[in-house]
């Protein structure tokens, strides 16, 4: 039975129990549940914190794992990055207050407080700065201000935490993260499991970034249309009763369905539909 660590608590957890449901996936429903079976797919799921599960996916004791890029790193364990899940993105920074650093380089001899100790500690090597790195479980952003730390590396989405404590993000970022599914560094005999478990999730990814779109266009302005929407290998036409025109469908990109729909009005395509898509392989 193929084993997957899922996060069981904070950000991660509920866009990653989502994201298993929609790939065909059972999905616990008590929170207290640690370990689910899904027999159907042979699949065995254990719910852990996601700070530890690049561990156990390093150790082989699972066999794939969902956690945040950033733990990943931070972990040390013998653990790689499988696929990028495209939810739970954020940004890694330095901050300190107001001008007084303002480059990675001029953290050179300070201390710099952080959750994510390894990750800012590789960081600073790769660039040949050496400080005090203080790693803090929680509440980064008050470091400075009580005096254990001149500078801070923390999760950063519009800052405004940050600019609350007296500090300004520096630099360029450490790290851009988000949710990924990862696997043992070494390989080993998780094959099909894992096969299968990246064709669904992609296919779950895809049909969240892409709709169905059809309409009728006349016979003469089919290629004009096509040209806009081009799918992604070739869209369906089929001829209608009235062979003046004809049908077409294919698969565009959520966020740009309403300007392709005016580019399809504005070249004569009418009775023009969009359709959410719930699953599909590629």
């Amino acid at each position: 039975m193929f084993r997957i660590a899922v996060p069981n608590k904070g950000s991660l957890s509920e866009p990653a129990a989502t994201m298993l449901r929609e790939a065909g996936y059972r999905q616990r429903r008590d929170p207290r549940e640690l370990v689910l079976q899904d027999p159907d797919n042979d699949v065995e799921f254990f719910f852990l914190r996601p700070r530890d599960i690049a561990v156990y996916v390093g150790s082989g004791t699972v066999d794939a794992g969902i956690t945040g890029r950033d733990l990943l790193l931070d972990s040390g364990a013998n653990a790689v990055e499988h696929l990028p899940l495209g939810f739970a993105g954020s940004t890694f920074r330095y901050a300190a207050p107001s001008a007084r650093v303002t480059s990675v380089e001029q953290i050179d001899g300070l201390r710099v407080a952080t959750s994510y100790p390894v990750l800012v500690t590789d960081h600073l090597t790769a660039r040949g700065v050496k400080a005090d790195v203080v790693r803090l479980d929680g509440a980064v952003e008050s470091a400075v201000q009580l005096g254990i730390a001149d500078v801070v590396a923390d999760v950063v989405s519009t800052g405004t935490t940050l600019r609350g404590a007296g500090l300004e993000v520096f630099g360029d970022p450490i790290l851009v993260s988000e949710a990924v599914l990862i696997r043992p560094a070494a390989g080993g005999e998780v094959g099909n499991g894992l096969d299968t478990l990246t064709r669904r999730l992609q296919g779950v990814l895809v049909a969240n970034e892409y709709v169905l779109m059809d309409y009728d266009i006349p016979v003469g302005q089919v290629e004009a249309a096509i040209a806009i929407t081009p799918g992604l290998e070739s869209p369906t036409v089929s001829p209608l009763h009235n062979r003046e025109w004809a049908a077409v469908r294919s698969m565009v990109r959520r966020a740009e369905m309403n300007n392709l729909m005016d580019a399809l009005y504005d070249v004569g395509a009418r009775a023009i539909l969009v359709t959410s898509i719930h699953a599909c392989r590629l």
